[in-house]
C-alpha cells in the first residue's frame, strides 16, 4: 500500500501540531453564592488566594478565633495557600472568614473558567465544595 505525500504531510502535521494548554488558574474567580472576588496569583509555596472583592462593605474578620483579629478587614485577607500536586490540581490549606476555620483544600481546575474547590475539616471526610467562574 503507497501512502500519497500529501496524506503523508497531513498526518505529520498532526502529529506535530501543538496541543491546547489550559491557562493556569492565575486571575480572579467569583465564589459560588457569588458574595465575594478571590484574586488567584503564584506565589511562595505555589499558589495563593486574596479576597479582592466582597459583598459586605466594611466587612472584618469577626468570626476569626483570635479576638485580636476580629477587626481586620476582609478586603485583601489571604485566605488560601497551595501546592501544586498534580495536573490542574493543587493542595494546601484555606480560610473561611464565614465560620472563622481553617480547612485542608484541594483546587481543581475543570476549564479555563471554571475552578472547584473543596474544603475538609482536617482529618475527617467532612467536606464541602464550592464552583468558582473565571471573572478574567
Amino acid at each position: 500500500m503507497k501512502i500519497s505525500p500529501y496524506r503523508s504531510a497531513m498526518v505529520a502535521a498532526a502529529l506535530l501540531a501543538p496541543t491546547a494548554v489550559m491557562a493556569g488558574p492565575a486571575g480572579k474567580w467569583r465564589v459560588g453564592d457569588g458574595s465575594a472576588i478571590i484574586k488567584v496569583h503564584d506565589c511562595s509555596v505555589g499558589l495563593c488566594g486574596t479576597i479582592d472583592m466582597i459583598a459586605e462593605r466594611g466587612a472584618k474578620d469577626e468570626n476569626n478565633p483570635n479576638p485580636a483579629q476580629r477587626s481586620r478587614s476582609l478586603m485583601g485577607l489571604s485566605i488560601m495557600s497551595l501546592q501544586k500536586s498534580g495536573e490542574n490540581l493543587w493542595q494546601g490549606t484555606i480560610y473561611n472568614a464565614k465560620d472563622g476555620q481553617n480547612y485542608s483544600a484541594k483546587l481543581t481546575q475543570t476549564s479555563e473558567a471554571s475552578l472547584t474547590l473543596e474544603g475538609c475539616v482536617a482529618d475527617t471526610n467532612l467536606c464541602g465544595e464550592d464552583h468558582w467562574t473565571r471573572v478574567r
